[in-house]
């Protein structure tokens, strides 16, 4: 199940990497077009992941700040950060999950590379048993491709077939064509692929060739593919360790930041000198593409963050003059209802001015209760007496 899980997975690397090759009709270049073609593809992602680590960068002064102030409340620091995250539209694993991509597709290189046939060619099973009897029919030293016993017969697993060396393929592939080339030539879909690159053969380990001692340009050249590799590798962990967020893990990261140029500098000596090609490109790639998007993602940021700024300060100031108008507006309407009040009471006192007067200028003679013309103004009770 599993094999079947990764021949799927080879298989898009492999078209690519077969593309390629046939293009160029060098291995090594094949190797170097892949590398800049999946860092293309994962650029994408390799950005907003960018964006997310400056962005976590720059803020780190006021995690500090929340750190300090919430420091003996874990559960109000963790939802002030949440709050920042929120705000600042970061994720903060959003920077992590990215650079794990490169490990799967360096496996699945490094399985195509290993099993050429199986794998890079995508040929069956079939054709790997037979092209195993062919070698064997045609006086191949068969310690190189298969498992041989003591007794120089070779080694079957439990379904009765050979034992394949773990670089048994590409010496299958190396060797066919001289001693085979009819077996090849019969096969569809089978290639005569050239390691050679830059004098160097690619499908042989660097530690195959410095143990030979042999003195000569191969030599120096397969020495030097594992101390690039982990050179290249330190260099550009070095500069993404520089401007990532300093936090309570850097310590961890530091020291993998020195051991796993280590380990790749090992795993370059024991495994295909093409693995070693594709980390040196890989790590010069990603260097020359996290300085770019360092220097440009840095400023972008900061004219972003420049403009959000002025825009709060720009929402301040009109929320204040808002206020201010608001503030007015009452302060009228406060006026204009004092003014109707004073109206109205000058009303008020006019109207009782008016019925006081009216009643003053009545006789009461005239006067028959609570009405004062009710006799008219001319009424005189004793006129005719005389």
């Amino acid at each position: 199940m599993f094999s079947s899980i990764g021949y799927v997975i080879c298989i898009p690397f492999a078209l690519l990497v077969k593309l390629f090759y046939n293009m160029t009709g060098s291995y090594g270049v094949a190797i170097i077009l892949f590398t800049v073609a999946v860092k293309l593809i994962l650029l994408p992602f390799q950005i907003k992941s960018k964006k997310s680590m400056i962005r976590m960068n720059r803020m780190q002064g006021r995690m500090q700040d929340l750190q300090k102030k919430y420091a003996n409340n874990q559960m109000k620091l963790n939802e002030e950060m949440q709050k920042l995250y929120a705000e600042e539209g970061v994720n903060p694993m959003g920077g992590c999950l990215w650079s794990f991509l490169p490990l799967p597709i360096m496996i699945a290189l490094y399985s195509i590379i290993r099993q050429p046939i199986t794998r890079f060619m995508m040929l069956g099973e079939d054709v790997l048993y037979k092209a195993i009897e062919a070698a064997k029919a045609a006086g191949a030293n068969m310690a190189t491709i298969v498992q041989v016993a003591e007794d120089g017969a070779m080694k079957l697993d439990k379904t009765g077939l050979p034992l394949v060396q773990p670089y048994g393929e590409i010496n299958l592939v190396k060797v066919l064509p001289e001693i085979a080339p009819e077996f090849c030539e019969s096969v569809e879909g089978w290639m005569s692929l050239n390691y050679s690159f830059l004098g160097l053969d690619l499908a042989s380990t660097p530690w195959e060739v410095v143990t030979s001692f042999a003195l000569n340009a191969a030599f120096f050249g397969m020495l030097l593919i594992p101390i690039i590799t982990g050179l290249s590798q330190l260099v550009m962990t070095m500069y993404t360790m520089k401007n990532q967020p300093s936090n309570a893990g850097n310590a961890s990261m530091k020291m993998m930041m020195y051991t796993m140029p280590l380990m790749t500098v090992y795993f370059a000596f024991v495994m295909p000198a093409a693995l070693g090609v594709y980390w040196i490109a890989q790590s010069i790639f990603s260097l020359i593409q996290e300085v770019f998007m360092t220097k440009i993602f840095n400023k972008k940021i900061e004219e972003e963050e420049n403009a959000r700024y002025e825009a709060i300060q720009a929402d301040r100031q009109r929320r204040i003059e808002e206020g201010k108008r608001l503030q007015e507006e009452r302060k009228n309407q406060q006026v204009q209802k004092q003014t109707l009040r004073e109206k109205q009471k000058a009303a008020q006192v006019a109207k009782a001015e008016k019925a006081k007067k009216a009643a003053s200028s009545t006789t009461e003679a005239g006067r028959v209760g609570d009405r004062p013309y009710a006799r008219g103004r001319a009424y005189k009770e004793n006129r005719y007496d005389d």
